[in-house]
């Protein structure tokens, strides 16, 4: 059985980090925050050390928003506040969360809610024929949702690695893990490492 592969959504400074634009809600010093950041973490050591593909997936529009189609709220906020503009630092990965230099791991840029589309990252996936995708990311319920959906209906099997994500709203967080259940595997970053070793 082929490995599994990693896509890490939006581990950026602007969602991430304290003194970033659009951030996960969460205050600098809150616990949610830094289980937050371990896990993820984890998961990426993880994957590292197992050899496992990772795709890191990150949305970026140029500065003057020309090419941000700006059809939804959440997309119009984006621009209000000035958030993740290419070349700035909050389009820039987190630090501790930054993609590594090596053959395994690719940077795909996305303009959209779900990481797949209008994009190469199918294309990416697929070269390596992986026996389940493991996605997490930042927000739970706008681009870790879409791009969970999409995945499904391209065919592949699907792992939420639920403490690896997060949403501003804790409950809303755990409604959109409700509502993925339906269609993927939900469980930590431990289980997911322990079930590939």
């Amino acid at each position: 059985m082929t490995p599994p592969l990693v896509i890490a959504l939006h581990y950026q400074n602007d969602v991430l980090h304290a003194d970033g634009k659009i951030r996960v809600g969460l205050a600098a010093d809150e616990p949610a925050r830094t289980a937050l950041l371990e896990a993820a973490g984890r998961l990426l050591a993880g994957a590292r050390a197992r050899h496992w593909p990772i795709m890191h997936v990150r949305v970026a529009f140029r500065p003057d928003y020309a090419d941000l189609l700006q059809n939804a709220p959440i997309l119009r906020n984006v621009a209000a506040i000035g958030a993740v503009q290419e070349g700035s630092w909050g389009a820039a990965f987190f630090t501790e969360l930054a993609p590594w230099d090596n053959p395994r791991e690719f940077v795909v840029t996305h303009q959209r809610i779900n990481g797949f589309y209008g994009t190469s990252l199918e294309t990416l996936v697929r070269q390596f024929n992986p026996s389940r995708l493991l996605i997490a990311g930042v927000a739970t319920h706008s681009v870790v949702e879409s791009t969970v959906r999409h995945a499904v209906d391209c065919g592949f099997e699907v792992t939420v690695l639920a403490d690896a994500c997060a949403s501003a709203d804790s409950r809303v967080h755990a409604a959109s893990l409700h509502s993925m259940a339906l269609i993927a595997s939900i469980q930590s970053v431990n289980q997911a490492l322990e079930g590939y070793p």
